[in-house]
């Protein structure tokens, strides 16, 4: 049976996440306690503001490296998506490094504002998460940065450019949209998530 720990990264959308995975999973708990993080099947990164403040907020919980040695599956969410890739460009900040790719601000293009907010369409979706989603099913973005196109690259999404809407790498995946706010496309996307076999365990004490 799964059970899902949602870091609790001090960030606003905290409930709402929870809130989501409550409704498809028995076992959810927020926390930052270590041996709580490391007893879940799967865990989840939310975050939302920006990627200086969420790194800063990580060191001072002393939880970078811990997050890094996680071999269960790892859910980013929004920011927390960002957070596992490389870096981001946003006041050039050293991220995770889980994913080999850079964050970037999304281009200013006429009549398209920033941030990104609202219901946009997936394409080129890949399994696991995409599994039993439509070509073209619409979910819930609000962001200003964004991570491009690459072999990481696991749904699309399109604003004035190309960029990726999710990504992943070995047991860590990230979406770029909101899945709690995203219905029931949303919430088949994290019980796509809870069907990833997990290892129950890190490689890191």
């Amino acid at each position: 049976m799964a059970s899902v720990v949602i870091i609790d990264t001090g960030c606003a959308n905290l409930t709402s996440v929870r809130c989501a995975f409550e409704r498809i999973c028995d076992n959810v708990l927020v926390s930052r306690d270590t041996a709580v993080i490391k007893a879940a099947s799967h865990v989840v990164l939310p975050g939302v503001g920006t990627a200086g403040a969420a790194m800063e907020k990580l060191e001072q919980l002393n939880l970078v490296e811990f997050i890094k040695g996680l071999t269960q599956p790892v859910l980013g969410i929004c920011l927390g998506m960002q957070l596992l890739t490389q870096a981001s460009a946003e006041r050039s900040v050293s991220c995770l490094g889980k994913v080999e790719a850079v964050v970037s601000p999304l281009e200013k293009v006429e009549n398209l504002p920033l941030p990104h907010m609202g219901w946009n369409r997936l394409t080129d979706l890949k399994a696991p998460l995409f599994d039993g989603i439509d070509e073209g099913s619409y979910v819930y973005f609000v962001h200003s940065f964004a991570v491009p196109l690459g072999d990481y690259t696991q749904a699309s999404s399109e604003y004035g450019q190309a960029f990726s809407a999710s990504i992943a790498s070995n047991n860590f995946y990230g979406v770029q949209f909101h899945p709690e706010r995203s219905g029931k496309v949303g919430s088949k996307i994290l019980s796509n998530f809870l069907s990833i076999p997990s290892t129950q365990g890190v490689t890191n004490s």
